[in-house]
């Protein structure tokens, strides 16, 4: 499976992976012909009412998988950090993933205080999920949270079988970031920023949406029910708007 998913990574040919946050969503997407679906953290979170990115939400992320391994596509979980600094517990976590037929997973650096996992720490934990035979997708906060130094985050994490900077919107630097990995670049896809053609132009080899399709779902509930109100159509909520209403990590 995990080989599969692999292959589909092809610079310049981009895979383009969208996020679902339910079974429903899942289900939408497989239905669309996509080969691999995602899902997304912001997603899973808020419809459980815990906050995104504070390692609250482990168990509904496996049950998410599991219920997504009934449909035909291959199926990439968003983990946050691995829900633990211990990679004993990370590999665990991923051994079960992998045992329910998951073809890769989103490792993340940045975590909810704002600051970043020390490098060593973030090693390691990419090593442990490796080892358990999934795409390992290294994704690195530094744009994001406006602290570290990307490159050397990039470098660091080359054991890796996928590296993700989400926060990139200037196509130069996106191309000197493919530029300085072997690994595939995984690029987040913004409204407003470069398209999927301009993306793969510059060699990039996944392009996802993240919460975006979360977000877009809550706009269009708000439109269907303005309608009836004779309003007017509400505008697409930031990922900020839905953390704001999100209660806080304990």
């Amino acid at each position: 499976m995990s080989e599969r998913f692999r292959a589909l990574h092809r610079p310049g040919e981009p895979l383009l992976l969208p996020n679902a946050w339910d079974y429903g969503s899942a289900a939408v997407l497989a239905g669309e012909g996509f080969a691999a679906v995602g899902t997304t953290s912001l997603g899973v979170s808020a419809v459980h009412g815990k906050p995104d990115a504070g390692g609250a939400t482990r168990d509904e992320t496996v049950a998410l998988a599991a219920t997504m391994r009934t449909l035909d596509v291959m199926v990439s979980v968003d983990v946050e950090g691995g829900f633990s600094d211990d990679p004993g517990e990370v590999a665990e976590l991923i051994a079960t993933l992998a045992g329910l037929g998951v073809a890769g997973v989103n490792l993340e650096d940045g975590r909810a205080d704002g600051t970043l996992r020390p490098i060593g720490v973030h090693q390691a934990i990419i090593e442990a999920a490796r080892g358990q035979g999934v795409f390992v997708n290294a994704r690195t906060d530094t744009r994001w949270l406006g602290t570290g130094d990307t490159l050397e985050r990039v470098r660091a994490y080359g054991h890796a079988d996928g590296i993700f900077v989400p926060g990139l919107s200037d196509l130069g630097e996106i191309a000197r970031l493919v530029e300085s990995t072997p690994l595939p670049v995984n690029v987040l896809y913004q409204p407003g920023g470069p398209s999927l053609a301009e993306l793969a132009g510059v060699g990039v080899a996944r392009v996802s949406t993240g919460s975006l399709l979360y977000r877009a779902s809550l706009r269009g509930a708000l439109s269907a029910l303005r309608a009836v109100r004779g309003q007017d159509e509400p505008d697409l909520p930031s990922y900020a708007d839905i953390t704001a209403m999100l209660p806080e990590p304990r």
